[in-house]
């Protein structure tokens, strides 16, 4: 289980590291993917799940574990600190992206190659069947949405609000 100030020292200790093959920070992208779900009007649970979507990549950066899902990680990491609002967007996102590409043609032209090279290794696009059943899910829209914001959030030197800020809505969302 993760605590608020874990979350905190995990960005202190990890954020500044590149977020994979990309030329921004692990924070900056967590910040830029939370401005773009405040600015887009969504729950302040998804706007958290957003800032901590991938706070699986700094906590395997705290390991020796060569297992990188990630998503799993930081869901279950989290789920005693939120409830499923903030945990399922998290632990969907991946899957979100195999779903756009299953179900949006134009999706996949929009992934930069980073985000290319990792669908490879998180199983490729789904299948119609697949597909299917991730849209069944009852947060699979909301990851679908962090998942747009997600690819977004790559933008080098873009001004956001500071940790802190979405911080105090994690307090706000928190169970304890």
């Amino acid at each position: 289980m993760l605590t608020l100030p874990q979350i905190e020292n995990l960005f202190a200790a990890h954020g500044t590291n590149y977020y994979g093959d990309e030329a921004i920070s692990q924070t900056a992208h967590a910040l830029q993917c939370a401005l773009l779900a405040e600015q887009a009007g969504e729950p302040e649970p998804l706007i958290v799940a957003a800032l901590l979507h991938d706070v699986g990549h700094l906590m395997l950066a705290e390991s020796s574990t060569t297992d990188m899902r990630h998503q799993e990680a930081a869901a279950s990491a989290l789920a005693e600190l939120f409830d499923d609002a903030v945990t399922e967007p998290v632990r969907l996102h991946v899957a979100a992206k195999r779903y756009l590409c299953a179900r949006d043609q134009g999706y996949h032209d929009t992934l930069s190659p980073a985000s290319v090279h990792s669908l490879v290794l998180q199983g490729g696009p789904f299948d119609a069947t697949q597909a299917d059943a991730f849209a069944e899910q009852p947060h699979a829209l909301a990851a679908v949405r962090l998942r747009r914001y997600d690819d977004l959030a790559k933008v080098v030197d873009l001004p956001t609000p500071p940790l802190s800020h979405y911080m105090e809505m994690a307090a706000r969302c928190a169970r304890i």
